[in-house]
């Protein structure tokens, strides 16, 4: 007998904070539950056959309501309640997750003569992101990043990327990225406010940020995938190397394109390889 239903997301994850609440054809509440870790809610409470009606509530989620019929046998099973992030738009389950470089991508694009782009990543680099339970705006990311490890394919022209002229990687060594702020702009794309360290020189800079889902990997960890670009302006942070061809046209780009392809595992670290 009681009341049994599991709660969960669009992509099918647990909502452990979610609250049941069932009330009668009068609208008197007769039942109150909380999901368990699992997303699960369990209650013996015997409930009177007949018609009920079942909400589902949870910080951060839309309100979920279904109608629910009692049997003689006292048991109402209601199954699974999908609940849509408020306001529509979507992030992985709450808590800490840990950027997988292996499976990440930094990369930047630049133009070269006017005519084509000079494409680089950086290889070596880690983060962390912070999904806010209650309020998701107020989630968090960090990012840090071995200037050194800059390859475009070029030997020489990495070492010219990491002098003076460029990266100084002698003396800054790390590019650094703090979120200030998040705000939706979709159903599942957000713009990532923050500050971005490089050259010795800190500005603000916008990611824009689409979330790809969430699943399982095979080694028993849970990850989610995201999508982010940015545009950077080279004087932005101190970084006015160039030359100038006969034609006027400036032989390196002054715009960076960005491309983020991320990857992060569910938890405060990454699992042992």
């Amino acid at each position: 007998m009681g009341l049994t239903a599991k709660i969960r997301t669009r992509d099918g994850w647990a909502v452990s904070h979610a609250v049941v609440t069932v009330t009668d054809m009068t609208g008197t509440q007769v039942l109150r539950a909380e999901a368990d870790a699992e997303g699960a809610v369990r209650d013996v409470t015997e409930l009177a056959p007949g018609a009920y009606t079942v909400i589902v509530t949870a910080v951060g989620y839309a309100p979920a309501a279904s109608s629910a019929i009692v049997t003689a046998s006292g048991r109402a099973e209601v199954g699974t309640v999908t609940l849509a992030r408020q306001g529509g738009t979507e992030l992985p389950p709450p808590g800490p997750w840990t950027i997988d470089p292996v499976h990440s991508s930094v990369a930047a694009v630049a133009q070269h003569l006017g005519i084509s782009s000079v494409h680089g990543r950086f290889t070596e680099f880690g983060g962390t992101i912070e999904i806010a339970p209650d309020d998701v705006t107020k989630s968090r990311v960090e990012a840090v990043i071995r200037a050194a490890s800059i390859d475009t394919g070029n030997g020489m022209r990495d070492a010219h990327l990491k002098s003076g002229d460029f990266l100084d990687v002698e003396r800054h060594p790390e590019i650094t990225y703090r979120s200030t702020g998040v705000t939706a702009a979709g159903s599942d794309r957000w713009t990532v406010h923050g500050e971005l360290s490089m050259h010795g020189v800190v500005r603000p800079v916008d990611l824009d940020l689409a979330y790809l889902g969430t699943g399982a990997d095979p080694w028993g960890g849970t990850r989610a995938a995201f999508r982010a670009t940015a545009e950077l302006h080279r004087e932005d942070f101190a970084m006015n190397y160039n030359q100038v061809l006969q034609a006027g046209i400036a032989a390196i780009g002054t715009t960076l394109k960005v491309e983020l392809d991320i990857q992060a595992v569910q938890g405060d670290s990454l699992p042992q390889a």
